[in-house]
């Protein structure tokens, strides 16, 4: 059974739903920078609920059905931690599995910092902790978050998404599916699938511009890449082999900075929400028991 509601959340509106049993343990997936949850697949979500979770995603602030702000509202990375403790807390769920893409990762490794007990166990798709104080900033929207030099298809991506006009239907989902293809990989879904999905985007959403805007602002939030050693919670890295906008170097320093992490690679995969290709071997990985042998 799915479950679509509105919940205050943090002096906000904030839209969820949930999949499977409440009675099994709960599973956050928290999505990518200007992301609503429309990204975590329905029939992922469905298998995820079917291998004994209850599944919650929902609409980042100013993303979805959640609460739109005016362009350059002062949230930070923080807030957005925050929303996501909130929907968990409007759940009624003290700690949850989570699991979070890109800024939802980061997200992700933030409360594993800041609030452990709310962890039960930890997994960063698709993301970064930083570099450390050699690396040079220069990835908007990532804040603190220490990077280096993006690669020439990540400049070019941004720089086509700054030219789209989020405001125009045609637009926007032209825009959408041309952004996902260029960071995407083989397995990357076709065109018509990718329409589909960036119609219901379009649709669900207040004002795309203006998300993306905000949520670049935002950015991350202060560093937290000193305490990642302090993680408890078993954690599972996730990274495509042709992540353009966080190379391997990104993962690498994860499972070095994190005690007893697990690196897995998805061979083909881009900086995207896991392809259906490779579903089978995220899906395991996610559902497998922590310290479960290989």
């Amino acid at each position: 059974m799915v479950t679509e509601t509105m919940m205050p959340v943090n002096g906000i509106e904030v839209c969820l739903e949930t999949f499977g049993e409440r009675t099994d343990p709960p599973l956050l997936l928290l999505a990518g920078e200007a992301s609503s949850m429309d990204w975590w697949d329905d029939e992922f979500c469905r298998r995820l609920a079917a291998g004994g979770r209850f599944v919650i995603r929902y609409d980042h602030r100013d993303t979805g059905r959640s609460t739109p702000f005016p362009p350059g509202a002062a949230y930070s990375g923080v807030d957005l931690m925050n929303d996501a403790l909130g929907v968990l807390d409007a759940l009624g769920v003290p700690a949850a599995h989570l699991v979070g893409l890109s800024l939802g990762g980061a997200l992700a490794q933030r409360i594993a910092v800041a609030h452990p007990h709310r962890v039960l166990t930890l997994t960063l798709i698709a993301t970064s902790a930083g570099l450390g104080p050699d690396a040079t900033p220069v990835l908007a929207g990532v804040g603190a978050v220490a990077v280096r030099a993006p690669a020439a298809t990540e400049v070019r991506v941004r720089a086509a998404a700054d030219e789209v006009d989020w405001s125009d239907r045609r637009a926007a989902v032209a825009g959408l599916i041309a952004e996902v293809k260029a960071r995407g990989g083989p397995f990357t879904p076709d065109d018509p699938h990718l329409r589909r999905l960036a119609e219901r985007v379009f649709d669900r959403s207040a004002d795309l511009g203006t998300a993306r805007l905000n949520h670049r602002r935002a950015g991350y939030g202060p560093p937290v890449r000193d305490r990642l050693p302090g993680i408890s919670a078993p954690t599972l890295i996730l990274h495509g082999t042709l992540d353009q906008r966080f190379p391997e170097e990104h993962p690498r320093e994860l499972a070095r900075m994190i005690p007893g992490s697990r690196l897995v690679w998805l061979e083909g995969v881009g900086h995207e929400v896991p392809p259906r290709a490779v579903w089978a071997q995220v899906l395991t990985e996610i559902l497998r028991r922590p310290g479960a042998s290989r």
